[in-house]
């Protein structure tokens, strides 16, 4: 069998950055730290940190009076942030940037007193913590099909941003699909699709026509995983997608098949290494990783774990 890894894969800088920041929380406050929902969307880093001292919690509610307390890397709403200043907590601010990014957009669409749309998944924390950050109503949609149905206040004063996890071409379709029907909308274009998810979703479609199946690294919660594996199913490939090497299944390999393997942007390269090794121990005897676009984006870490950065 063959195998050829994906490049640009794995861990983006919103994610190194979230991980760095619960790291150096445990460093400088000791065990326990507590985290608003999961960190990143994946099952290994979250078990791992858990592991060292760290409580992940569905509410503020279960967090104790002043203890240290991190947002995950999806953001967080105006009420969350409201909750945690009457609870006194430690708060260290994890959102990425380009999420941040986006929450300041739409306030600013909402300050034309333009009605927003959100396209992305319903329930999703980080459109969850999005719309939070609107007063006004925001339509939360993520096909052309809801599109067509939507009713609004009026089309002349529209706007839209989009999750940065989607897939680009789902997203096109549904911009376009907007933009036919509403010619007045505000929007950035494509450019809340991170650079990360982007750069990823490229290059699973560079190996799409030289591989048989594809396999994606990532926990079935990430949304930028699962968008990964589906471009595989839209070429036709049998795609999985894996936690770690034990989620392999050796009867969807033969001998010669040529192999596709990436990772979404919340899965350390470690994860990726042992799938690796479980498929030469399956019978790959060829490894190869392609070239793909070099990612030097980094983020700085939050004012106050920033004395420790080095």
């Amino acid at each position: 069998m063959r195998v050829t890894l994906a490049n640009p894969r794995g861990f983006c800088a919103g994610v190194d950055r979230a991980i760095e920041i619960v790291e150096r929380a445990l460093e400088r406050y000791g065990a326990p730290v507590y985290v608003l929902h999961e960190i990143v969307h994946n099952r290994y880093v979250v078990e791992d940190l858990r592991a060292r001292g760290v409580r992940f919690v569905d509410s503020l509610d279960e967090v104790p009076r002043g203890s240290v307390t991190i947002y995950s890397a999806h953001g967080v709403s105006d009420e969350v942030v409201a909750r945690g200043r009457e609870r006194e907590l430690r708060v260290i601010d994890a959102t990425c940037p380009l999420v941040t990014k986006v929450h300041l957009q739409a306030q600013a669409y909402e300050r034309e007193e333009r009605e927003l749309i959100l396209v992305g998944h319903p329930g999703h924390p980080e459109v969850e913590g999005t719309r939070g950050r609107i007063r006004g109503p925001v339509h939360v949609l993520s096909t052309v099909e809801e599109v067509e149905r939507l009713v609004v206040h009026d089309p002349e004063r529209l706007a839209y941003v989009t999750q940065t996890t989607l897939s680009v071409d789902d997203t096109r379709h549904v911009v376009e699909a907007l933009t036919r029907r509403f010619p007045s909308i505000r929007g950035p274009e494509l450019k809340d699709i991170c650079y990360a998810t982007q750069n990823r979703q490229n290059a699973v479609k560079a190996i799409t026509d030289d591989i048989e199946l594809l396999l994606v690294v990532g926990s079935k919660n990430s949304s930028n995983s699962n968008r990964l594996r589906e471009l595989g199913n839209r070429k036709g490939l049998p795609s999985y997608l894996v936690d770690d090497e034990r989620d392999l299944d050796p009867s969807w390999f033969r001998p010669g098949l040529r192999i596709g393997l990436s990772a979404g942007a919340s899965a350390p390269e470690s994860l990726v290494q042992k799938v690796v090794a479980r498929l030469r121990e399956l019978g790959a005897s060829d490894v190869r990783e392609l070239p793909g676009e070099t990612e030097s984006v980094t983020f700085r870490l939050p004012p106050e774990l920033e004395s420790d950065a080095h």
